[in-house]
C-alpha cells in the first residue's frame, strides 16, 4: 500500500507541475501579445495633450536654444525632468515616435519588478499573472502608448519601496536604504508627485525601524536619524532640478509652496489665465461641489470611486481608467495573515499603507486625476496577487472547502473577469487611435495627427509660409506648441486685457506689435464662445481690430492663422 499511496502522489504531483508549466506557457504568450499591442498603438505620431504642452515640446525648445535655459511663459519649464532629457535624444533625429517607448520601458521594468516579487513570495504562475494585470490596467496601457512621465515615477516609486523591504530583511543594512533613497530621489527628478512618496517613505523607514528595535536604547533617536538620512539622500539626487528653480525664481520646488519660500512668480503680471498662474483657486471640494454638481457624499466617496467610474478624457470621471479588482482584491491579501513571517506581513502592511495614504493625498488635489496617483498601482496589483492566492489556498482549502473542480472554476472565472475589464479597453484603444491605418499607409501622418489635433494644419501652412522669426499669439489652442516651428505664446486673456485699455481698433494692432507678435493662430469657436462675456466696448474694440487690423492667412477645421496689420 505504500509504494501504491508514493506513486500516486509521484502522479498527482507531476500533473500539477505541468498544470503550473501549461499555466507558465499561457501567460507568457499573453505577456507578449500585450507588448505586441501595446507597441502598436504607440507608434503612431504623438497626439495626447501633454506631450505637446510639455513633455514633448520643451525639449524640443531645448534643442532649438542649444541648451537647457529659462522658459518664463511656459509653467511646466520648471517642473522636473528626467524622463524629458531623455527625449531629447530621439527629438534630436527628429523622431518623436521613439519617446513612447522610452516611456513604455519603464512599465515593463515595473513589471518585470513585480514579476520577480511575486516570484520569490508566492510562484512563478502568479508572478506571470501578477506581470500581465498591471500592463494591461487601462491607465497603464494609456500611458504606455504615449509621451508623458508618469510610468517613470511608479517605477522609481516601487523600486524604492522594494529596496526598503530588502533593507529591512536585510537587517538594516546601510546600502540598501541608500538604494531605495536614490530611487525615490529620481522619482522627484521625474515629477512633483514623488514628493508624496517621499514624505511617506520617509515616515515609514522611522516607523519601521522604531517597531523593529523597541526597547532597545536610543531607538527613536536612530529611527529620526535614518528618516533624516533617507530624505537627505532623495533631496541630493533630486538636487539638480532644486538649484535650477532656486536660481530661476528662488523657490527650490517652483511654482509649488511660493508662499513657504517667498517667491514671486516668473510669469507675467497680464498673464493670469496661464495654467497654474500665481491666483486664487477653489478647492478639491469647491471644483467637484460647484463645477461638476456632486454631492457631499459623493465627494467623500471619490477614493472608492475612481476605482469603478474612471474616463479617458474626462476630468470630471478622473482622466482615466483602472480596473475595480485593483480595490476588491487586495482585501483578501490579509486572510491568513498570521500564517505568514514577520518580513511578509510588513511587506503587506506598508504596500496597504502606502496605496491608502498616497491615494487620499492625491484626491486632496483640485483636479483629481487617475495618473496622479499611479504609484500605487504596483503595490495594489501585488496585494491582488496575494489576494488570489488567499481565495485559493486559504479560503477555498480551509475555510470553505470545496470541490478541486469548482475551486479552479472560481479562480478562473476571478482571473478572466479581471484581465477580461483590461482586454476590453485594450480593444477599445485600438478604435480610438486607429493605429493600424496610420502603420498600413491609408492615412499620412498630417492627416493622421488633423483628425485627432484639428489645429495642426495652421501650424503646418505657418511653418511653411511665414517668417522665422515671427512671433504667434495662441488663442484658445489648449498651450499645444510642439508642431509650431515658429516662437509661439499662449494667452487667453491677452486680448480683452488689451482691447480693456484700448481707445481703438488700431490701438489693439499696436499694443500686440509691441508684444512681438506677428500672427493669431486661432480656435474661433471657443473665442466666440468666451468673448460674448466681455464688456461692450471690448467687444467693439476687438471686432474693428479684427475687421481691419487681423488679415486671414489660412483657415481649417475651426482653427486659422491671422496675420496682424497696422
Amino acid at each position: 500500500m505504500s509504494d501504491v499511496s508514493a506513486k500516486f502522489k509521484f502522479l498527482m504531483k507531476k500533473i500539477k507541475n505541468n498544470n503550473q508549466l501549461f499555466y507558465q506557457y499561457i501567460l507568457y504568450w499573453l505577456l507578449i501579445f500585450t507588448t505586441a499591442a501595446v507597441s502598436i498603438l504607440a507608434c503612431v505620431p504623438p497626439v495626447d495633450r501633454d506631450a505637446l504642452t510639455h513633455h514633448l515640446f520643451i525639449p524640443k525648445l531645448y534643442l532649438q536654444f542649444g541648451g537647457i535655459t529659462e522658459i518664463p511663459h511656459i509653467i511646466f519649464s520648471y517642473y522636473p525632468m528626467n524622463l524629458d532629457l531623455l527625449y531629447m535624444v530621439p527629438l534630436y533625429f527628429n523622431n518623436d515616435i521613439l519617446p513612447k517607448f522610452i516611456h513604455f520601458t519603464f512599465a515593463l521594468l515595473t513589471a518585470l519588478m513585480i514579476y520577480r516579487y511575486l516570484h520569490k513570495r508566492i510562484n512563478t504562475v502568479y508572478a506571470l499573472l501578477g506581470a500581465l494585470f498591471f500592463l494591461t490596467i487601462p491607465v497603464v496601457v494609456r500611458l504606455s502608448s504615449s509621451v508623458y512621465v508618469d510610468l517613470g515615477l511608479i517605477c522609481f516609486l516601487f523600486a524604492s519601496l522594494l529596496y526598503l523591504f530588502r533593507w529591512i530583511e536585510a537587517q538594516f543594512r546601510p546600502k540598501y536604504l541608500i538604494f531605495s533613497a536614490v530611487y525615490c530621489g529620481l522619482a522627484l527628478g521625474t515629477k512633483y508627485n514623488g514628493l508624496i512618496g517621499l514624505f511617506l517613505l520617509g515616515l515609514f523607514v522611522a516607523f519601521v525601524y522604531s517597531r523593529y528595535h523597541a526597547g532597545q536604547k536610543w531607538h527613536g533617536i536612530k529611527s529620526v536619524g535614518w528618516c533624516a538620512a533617507f530624505i537627505m539622500i532623495a533631496l541630493i539626487v533630486f538636487s539638480p532640478w532644486m538649484i535650477r528653480n532656486l536660481a530661476w525664481t528662488g523657490n527650490p520646488v517652483y511654482p509649488l509652496y511660493n508662499n513657504v519660500f517667498k517667491a514671486e512668480s516668473v510669469l507675467p503680471a497680464d498673464r493670469p489665465d496661464t495654467v497654474l498662474a500665481e491666483r486664487d483657486r477653489m478647492t478639491p471640494i469647491q471644483t467637484r461641489h460647484q463645477i461638476y454638481g456632486e454631492s457631499w457624499i459623493q465627494i467623500a466617496l471619490i477614493p472608492l470611486r475612481v476605482f469603478f467610474q474612471g474616463q479617458d478624457d474626462s476630468p470630471k470621471y478622473f482622466d482615466g481608467k483602472i480596473n475595480p479588482f485593483l480595490l476588491l482584491l487586495p482585501i483578501f491579501a490579509f486572510f491568513g495573515n498570521r500564517f505568514n513571517s514577520r518580513q511578509e506581513k510588513t511587506e503587506k502592511l506598508l504596500m496597504f499603507f502606502f496605496s491608502v495614504l498616497f491615494l487620499l493625498f492625491a484626491c486632496a488635489q483640485t483636479g483629481i486625476r487617475i495618473r496622479y496617483f499611479s504609484p500605487i498601482l504596483p503595490p495594489l496589483v501585488v496585494l491582488s496577487m496575494f489576494g488570489i492566492y488567499n481565495i485559493q489556498t486559504v479560503l477555498f482549502d480551509r475555510a470553505v472547502p470545496i470541490s478541486a473542480r469548482l475551486k479552479k472554476m472560481s479562480i478562473f472565472v476571478i482571473i478572466f473577469v479581471m484581465l477580461g475589464l483590461n482586454a476590453m479597453y485594450i480593444a477599445d484603444r485600438f478604435k480610438r487611435d486607429q493605429p493600424m491605418a496610420y502603420l498600413t499607409g491609408r492615412v499620412t501622418r498630417d492627416d493622421y495627427i488633423q483628425a485627432y489635433r484639428p489645429e495642426y494644419a495652421s501650424f503646418q501652412y505657418a511653418n511653411k509660409s511665414i517668417a522665422k522669426d515671427s512671433k504667434i499669439l495662441g488663442l484658445y489652442i489648449g498651450n499645444r506648441g510642439y508642431y509650431s516651428d515658429i516662437p509661439i505664446d499662449f494667452s487667453i486673456e491677452i486680448l480683452q486685457q488689451i482691447a480693456a485699455k484700448a481707445e481703438s481698433g488700431n490701438d489693439v494692432a499696436r499694443y500686440l506689435d509691441e508684444e512681438g507678435f506677428t500672427h493669431l493662430l486661432v480656435n474661433f469657436s471657443l473665442f466666440n464662445y468666451w468673448v460674448k462675456k466681455y464688456s461692450l466696448d471690448e467687444r467693439k474694440m476687438l471686432k474693428f481690430f479684427f475687421d481691419h487690423n487681423a488679415l486671414k492667412e489660412f483657415s481649417r477645421d475651426g482653427y486659422g492663422l491671422l496675420r496682424i496689420v497696422r
